[in-house]
């Protein structure tokens, strides 16, 4: 019996659970059950943008700084009077901004992704700063605070709902419509893609808008759950969203990739965190330990890609 990487996957995120709450102090207490709850939704879907980024072969260095701008946005309205509906669709309407500016860029004029991204995330920690002034934008509503803080029925965290929602979401578009298959198309070969008639400049916008758009809802919950924003907002998942999507199956080179396994790789993180964190390790090693983590899995991919290739000539030239 053959199990899939995802599978695989699954059961490693159990096992970490498991051996996280054998030996660290207070790792399945309520309160720091409920605390993993409340931070894996924010984490987990900007892991998701960078899959399905990464899922063309590109990548985003600047969806923190698409949160973060998209968080002042909303900000901005909620400290102006406005109410949080409107607040939410200005949020929004800033992601989707950055991320149509992106996607022009890459698809359009044909600058590399890193590049680009690169560039944009100056861009809009720049924009960002000359807004803030350098300072944190505070005091929201209490009913704002609800989104990142609320229970549904007094048991499951809203913000998890959210991020199970878009996951499934996710799931459907990238597995189910003409979009998603043609996005995995052209992570696999852009050329074949091209003269199979699809439009890749239209595939690649997209990538990049829906990429804002669950880094935006990202903010909105980050936003709520400190009541406050500042440039640097969510700025430490950069590295673990690349890290998850990877781990999680993510082809680097594109044309692979599936939102369980990202699921499941945000999971291991946030639990060997946590489980670190109580155990008293520094945070700096925590983001050692990520580090090294994606570059094993980098290192492992890269020899069982040499050993596949290797095994396909060899199967040519028998035949």
């Amino acid at each position: 019996m053959k199990f899939s990487k995802e599978s695989i996957l699954g059961l490693i995120a159990v096992a970490t659970f498991l051996l996280m709450s054998l030996i660290a102090p207070g790792f399945l207490s309520s309160y720091n059950l409920n605390n993993m709850m409340f931070q894996l939704p924010e984490f987990g879907l900007i892991a998701i943008a960078m899959m399905v980024v990464i899922v063309t072969g590109g990548i985003d260095l600047s969806i923190t700084y698409v949160a973060a701008l998209s968080g002042v946005g909303a900000a901005l309205m909620l400290t102006n009077g406005y109410s949080i509906l409107p607040a939410i669709m200005v949020g929004i309407l800033f992601g989707l901004a950055c991320g149509a500016f992106n996607g022009f860029v890459i698809s359009k004029i044909g600058v590399s992704p890193i590049l680009v991204t690169l560039g944009t995330m100056v861009l809009f920690e720049g924009v960002i700063l000359a807004i803030t002034k350098g300072q944190s934008i505070s005091g929201f509503s209490d009913s704002y605070g609800l989104i990142g803080n609320g229970y549904y029925l007094g048991i499951i965290p809203l913000s998890m709902l959210i991020f199970i929602f878009f996951a499934i979401l996710t799931g459907v578009l990238m597995n189910h419509t003409s979009w998603g298959r043609s996005v995995y198309m052209y992570g696999s070969n852009e050329v074949a893609t091209l003269f199979s008639g699809i439009r890749n400049s239209r595939v690649l916008m997209k990538v990049y808008l829906y990429a804002s758009l669950l880094a935006a809802i990202s903010a909105i919950i980050m936003t709520s759950r400190y009541n406050s924003v500042k440039v640097d907002l969510g700025s430490s998942y950069l590295l673990q969203s690349v890290a998850a999507a990877v781990l999680g199956g993510t082809d680097i080179h594109g044309g692979y990739g599936k939102v369980v396994g990202t699921v499941y790789a945000v999971i291991i993180f946030q639990t060997i965190s946590n489980g670190l964190n109580l155990l008293g390790v520094h945070r700096a090693i925590v983001d050692v330990f990520i580090g090294a983590i994606l570059i094993l899995v980098l290192a492992m991919n890269f020899f069982s890609d040499k050993v596949k290739k290797r095994k396909e000539t060899k199967a040519a030239e028998a035949a």
